[in-house]
């Protein structure tokens, strides 16, 4: 069974909290579903993930395309099918998660922004349903600079 970790930016960005999370996700050798809200969050990180430097290059694909299965990591809008088998997932700026989907995978990550009191409010409540639902959880958070576990179910 999964697990799902909560990360809650305080300090870094989405673009680069994805960034390094999917390059972990990548090294440990997981297929990833990059999970967003809407069509204009999945643009913007697919153009962040093209832009990122030379060394650092993470391929990826939007969901739709031909070569969805072949893709490590695949940018979906929340209901699209996750078209390349992931063992992983990234659920960014509220796009849902729910219990039954993540015990078939390594790891659910769950990223929002610790800025926004609705996202925080958001966060809460899918940590309630998910541990609620018998899946163990983390919460990280950067309050003093760097990730520090600040809680596990």
């Amino acid at each position: 069974m999964g697990s799902v970790y909560f990360y809650h930016l305080t300090r870094s960005g989405l673009e680069d909290t994805v960034r390094v999370l999917l390059g972990k996700s990548l090294a440990a050798g997981w297929r990833v579903e990059l999970r967003c809200p809407d069509a204009d969050t999945a643009d913007r990180l697919d153009a962040q993930l093209w832009r990122g430097p030379e060394d650092g290059f993470l391929p990826h694909g939007r969901a739709g395309g031909d070569h969805d299965a072949r893709q490590p990591v695949l940018l979906t809008v929340a209901g699209d099918p996750p078209g390349n088998a992931p063992t992983a997932l990234m659920a960014v700026a509220g796009a849902p998660v729910r219990a039954d989907e993540v015990t078939t995978l390594e790891r659910a990550s769950i990223l929002f922004d610790g800025h926004d009191p609705a996202a925080v409010q958001f966060a809460r409540d899918q940590w309630r349903g998910l541990t609620q639902a018998g899946l163990s959880a983390q919460y990280w958070s950067q309050e003093a600079g760097r990730w520090e576990k600040k809680s596990e179910t």
